[in-house]
């Protein structure tokens, strides 16, 4: 058994219009949410043994705070480039090539891709994933190399207004 928390960034501030979108900031929303989602999943007992987080700024500071919330060493953040404005495809073959020492798998990104990569891995129709929400999905896989859309059972979502 492996599970797998998957994380929408938190929100982001569009308050500097000449800015990269891969540059962008959270705001001061998403400067709260995260930790606030962080300490939600450090007292639903999970632990990810592996963090891997798109590299832009939105979303790896999304994934420290959620680190230091868990207690998760920031140094041990993979970075993968690919997740940034990756597709649910996409996403899925950088879970296939997951080493499998590690069962539980956090991956923060960004939509659309990510609430797709959801629904086609638990048979979900969630609509949206809103910023800085979390869906955790068990998986009956013994490798991550057979993790397949429908092979999920969500465990929980929740995000920031979910109170």
């Amino acid at each position: 058994m492996r599970s797998l928390l998957i994380f929408r960034h938190a929100k982001s501030s569009w308050d500097y219009p000449n800015l990269d979108d891969f540059d962008r900031p959270l705001n001061k929303r998403g400067g709260n949410d995260a930790p606030e989602m962080g300490a939600r999943l450090k007292k639903s007992g999970y632990f990810p043994d592996l963090m891997i987080s798109s590299p832009a700024k939105r979303a790896i500071d999304t994934c420290i705070a959620v680190a230091e919330a868990v207690g998760y060493p920031k140094k041990a953040i993979k970075k993968d480039e690919r997740l940034y404005h990756a597709s649910s495809g996409e996403i899925l073959e950088i879970l296939k090539k997951t080493d499998d020492l590690w069962l539980n798998v956090a991956i923060f990104g960004h939509n659309p891709g990510l609430t797709s990569f959801a629904n086609y891995l638990n048979n979900t129709s969630i609509y949206n994933i809103p910023t800085a929400g979390m869906i955790m999905s068990d998986l009956d896989i013994s490798s991550w190399k057979n993790i397949a859309f429908g092979k999920g059972i969500m465990r929980f979502f929740d995000f920031p207004k979910n109170r």
